[in-house]
């Protein structure tokens, strides 16, 4: 249907719907049946049968299976058959994995999927854009993502980034008005908006017409791309490692057999012992280990309200050394409550917080009747009047629908018995100049039932006192002396140096007959009442989380629009700007270049009346100081910052889509803690991922040196490559995965922040690696040689021996692998998935040695006790032998 020929009326006709209360339930889920949801088509994604032969595709399962089928030629049967059927089940828990990690990505997906407000049986709701069906009346404003195809009902100064469909830069102008003609090419059709594209400025109301496929974003769907799947740094740095450790391998076989067959060894019998090396010195299950740990850590991170939009982030939030963040909102509780009302050199006090309307008004600790009170009364009254915001009663619970600062006036006057409902049965509003950022104001033309004519006009109180002539002094209006202009500017001085943000109330009576056609007719030669002083509270949680910010070595700046006298008491309030640190303003900012902020910006930690677009040159500074930057932003004027950061962050809650777009992580409950809290899981990740890498490799070292010295020394082989295998693969991968789920350190947040480009095995990783994986080998091999030179027939006991004293060696030594410290300074049982993991493993070692089918298999024989405790006491040496000697060396 040509939609833009329609008047709006005929649209809401022909869509079935009215635009007082939208579309019913019951409605919605017919129209959703019929149409479908309004999502574009997604790729075909992989079968089943795709994603789990792709398990087999990585290089170092290749290897393996090369060398199994060798194996077989060469008559290991059993051992090429145990080799592919442990690869198998390795590939089919990897299939599950991904399959997991795919329905985590839907759920993220669902997460950070842009949102619309849409009117359903009377009520405006958020719900997602997914959900729409045509019918629905929707409503949007600057910084929104349209949801769908709409045909416009009503504009206030609306305007619409398209670029996305027409290729046109500028935005474009919208209007209600029909346009005519069959064939009206999209730039064209002022009087609509398409899915995908941006409000750049203004609001609007539409009733959407086409969903899905349906749209104009539907008919070029090839533009929108498929979110990639990323890799972070650390998983490309371990594949190269996988790589290096491969060819590593392939030179130690090589080796090997070199040196056995020099040594006059057969070389059937070196090639077996080439290919048990090889599977030693591969981490098989490393890359999964690693994607389980991000996979795990992101959900844990989802649960603590904190979405990562970008995978890199999960790394880089450990390297974090600032966290720019809006006070607004994030740092304050965004609930703006009038405490204190100027006038006439009289303050009164109001009680109650948030928008629940009771609290009592207060004159010099005495409660206050406002009927007594004609001045209160008027401020009260102006104030509710000369607004856009409402205050909605649901269940109990009062909830603000507009601007924060309008929603505290309501409250206020609300608290006096003045509901702006009631207010409107006495008063009408016959002309409305909305708020401006460059007159900083807003106006409102209202008539009496008297038919009484006066201008309401509510904004920033230095400009509204430029403006008036005249104020309200004790019931009485004066001319506007310098005495009392100087008074009201102490009174703004006085109420702002308690963190107030004032608001000033004036009005201007005029005839009945009287017609002001725009806003500077309006706002001159005003009456000045009063001033209205409100707060938002700093949140409860937010003082805690910058000292946790502080002793982890992460300054934490705070960036406000608000007056710097604001700024900095709120800042002192949460104990942000210490004694010697500075405010910047933005007219300040503005006259620096980049450059000359950067001599400066590690003393700043306050930037006040700043714009959106003062922040990317705080981020550019901060940056090229040497800082790994979080920066916060909602808006869609934050998006260049947040893009440029390297953790941009933004908000859940007030976040336009573009913002949430632009973002690596968003806070689903715009609280400054939750980033504190994501930093902290950022870094355990990392921390997690160094655990299972250190205990991982150790095992490989050992594995690697006890056949290498076993080779030298011309002994036969203490482990055959199913051994070797199944501790690769079975044995160390269920201690290796709870590591990734261990809980931080105690003294996490109180190391400085990582260095972006330290190596994995930096802070003496790589010594421990191999100094334990040294050990290892240096006990498994003694504990097979006792017994081989005990029994020299029985080498398959010897094996065995060895098998066991390896697997009980590592999984002493993962306790170790906890701390950075000592296996002595963490309490074992804080981890609970560790010590369940260890003790399957420790059951799934006896299955293997006391299970007669699986002994030909593993080339295993039942250990007798006595052995156990040779088993135990060289298995603890690697592990207390250096704990001992760190003690010792902390002691003296």
């Amino acid at each position: 249907m040509n939609w833009h020929e329609m008047r709006p009326e005929e649209v809401t006709k022909s869509t079935n719907t009215d635009i007082e209360s939208g579309l019913t339930t019951k409605e919605v889920k017919k129209r959703e049946e019929k149409f479908g949801l309004n999502e574009l088509t997604e790729a075909e994604r992989p079968s089943a049968i795709l994603l789990f032969l792709n398990q087999f595709k990585d290089f170092m399962v290749l290897v393996l299976l090369v060398a199994t089928l060798i194996s077989g030629l060469l008559g290991e049967y059993i051992d090429a058959i145990a080799i592919i059927a442990i690869v198998l089940v390795n590939g089919i828990l990897g299939f599950f994995q991904e399959k997991r990690a795919e329905k985590s990505l839907e759920a993220l997906k669902e997460l950070s999927a842009p949102q619309v407000t849409a009117l359903r049986n009377g009520e405006w709701i958020k719900i997602l854009s997914k959900e729409l069906v045509p019918g629905d009346i929707v409503k949007f404003t600057s910084g929104d993502r349209i949801g769908a195809d709409m045909r416009l009902l009503e504009t206030k100064s609306l305007e619409v980034e398209e670029s996305a469909l027409t290729g046109e830069s500028l935005p474009v102008q919208k209007s209600i008005n029909p346009i005519s003609g069959q064939e009206v090419g999209l730039g064209d059709l002022t009087n609509m908006v398409f899915m995908g594209t941006l409000v750049t400025r203004g609001s609007g109301l539409g009733v959407v017409v086409g969903t899905g496929m349906n749209t104009a974003m539907g008919q070029i769907a090839d533009l929108l791309q498929n979110a990639e799947t990323m890799e972070t740094p650390l998983q490309r740095r371990l594949e190269q490692l996988g790589k290096i450790l491969i060819v590593v391998a392939l030179a130690l076989t090589v080796l090997v057999v070199a040196i056995g067959v020099l040594q006059g060894h057969n070389i059937y019998d070196m090639f077996l012992a080439g290919v048990s090396l090889a599977v030693a010195a591969i981490p098989e299950g490393l890359p999964a280990i690693v994607t389980v740990a991000l996979s795990l850590g992101v959900q844990r991170m989802i649960k603590q309200k904190s979405i990562v939009r970008k995978l890199p982030a999960v790394e880089t939030l450990g390297c974090a050394s600032v966290i720019c963040s809006d006070k607004t909102g994030t740092m304050t509780q965004n609930k703006m409550t009038v405490t204190q009302i100027w006038s006439s050199d009289k303050v009164w006090h109001v009680s109650g917080t948030g928008y629940h309307p009771h609290g009592e008004f207060f004159y010099n600790d005495k409660e206050v009747n406002i009927s007594q009170s004609k001045t209160l009364q008027q401020i009260l009254t102006f104030g509710s009047l000369c607004n856009s915001a409402e205050i909605i009663e649901k269940n109990g619970e009062f909830h603000l629908d507009g601007d924060p600062t309008e929603g505290a006036l309501l409250v206020a006057a609300m608290k006096a018995g003045f509901k702006k409902e009631s207010l409107l049965n006495n008063f009408e509003i016959v002309e409305e100049f909305p708020f401006d950022s460059t007159r900083k104001m807003m106006s409102v033309i209202v008539k009496d039932k008297n038919g009484k004519q006066f201008v309401v006009t509510k904004g920033a109180p230095d400009v509204l006192l430029g403006i008036s002539n005249s104020i309200l002094w004790n019931e009485r209006q004066e001319k506007l002396s310098r005495e009392n202009e100087e008074k009201v500017r102490k009174a703004i001085e006085s109420l702002a140096s308690q963190a107030l943000r004032t608001i000033a109330i004036a009005y201007k009576p005029l005839s009945s007959n009287e017609r002001i056609q725009n806003s500077v007719a309006a706002e001159k030669d005003l009456v000045f009442i009063g001033l209205q002083g409100m707060i938002d509270p700093p949140r409860p949680e937010v003082k805690q989380a910058v000292k946790e910010c502080r002793d982890a070595g992460i300054k934490t700046v705070m960036i406000t629009g608000d007056h710097v006298i604001t700024a900095k008491a709120i800042a002192k309030q949460l104990n942000i700007l210490p004694t010697h640190g500075r405010v910047l303003e933005g007219k300040d900012l503005s006259l620096l270049s980049v450059e000359e902020l950067e001599e400066i910006v590690d003393d700043v930690y306050v930037f006040a009346r700043v714009s959106p677009e003062h922040k990317l040159k705080i981020v550019k500074a901060l940056q090229n100081k040497g800082h790994i930057v979080a920066m916060t932003g909602d808006g869609v004027n934050d998006a260049p910052a947040i893009k440029a950061a390297d953790i941009g962050i933004s908000m859940g809650i007030t976040g336009t889509d573009v913002a949430k777009e632009a973002s690596s992580l968003i806070l689903v409950d715009d609280n400054f803690a939750t980033i504190k809290s994501a930093i902290k899981e950022g870094r355990n990740i990392y921390e997690n991922i160094r655990k299972f890498i250190r205990y991982l490799l150790a095992s490989n070292v050992g594995e690697i040196l006890v056949m290498l010295f076993a080779m030298l020394l011309a002994l036969p082989l203490p482990l055959v490559p199913i051994q070797i295998l199944w501790v690769n693969l079975v044995t160390d991968g269920l201690p290796a995965m709870a590591l990734g789920l261990d809980q931080p350190e105690g003294d996490l947040m109180k190391r400085k922040p990582r260095h972006p480009k330290e190596g994995v095995f930096a802070r003496g990783l790589g010594w421990k690696v191999i100094s334990r994986g040294f050990l290892i080998g240096i006990v498994t091999l003694a504990a097979f040689m006792i017994v081989y030179y005990r029994n020299p027939d029985d080498l398959a006991y010897a094996q065995t021996i060895a098998f066991a004293t390896l697997v009980m060696a590592q999984l002493i030594h993962v306790f170790d692998c906890r701390s950075e410290k000592s296996i002595f300074d963490r309490n074992p049982f804080e981890n609970m998935y560790l010590i369940f993991a260890v003790i399957s493993s420790i059951l799934l070692m006896l299955v293997v040695i006391y299970y007669p089918p699986l002994q030909p298999i593993f080339h295993t024989i039942p250990i007798m006790l006595r052995d156990w405790l040779l088993i135990l006491g060289m298995s603890a040496i690697p592990t207390f032998l250096l704990a001992g000697s760190l003690l010792t060396r902390k002691k003296s």
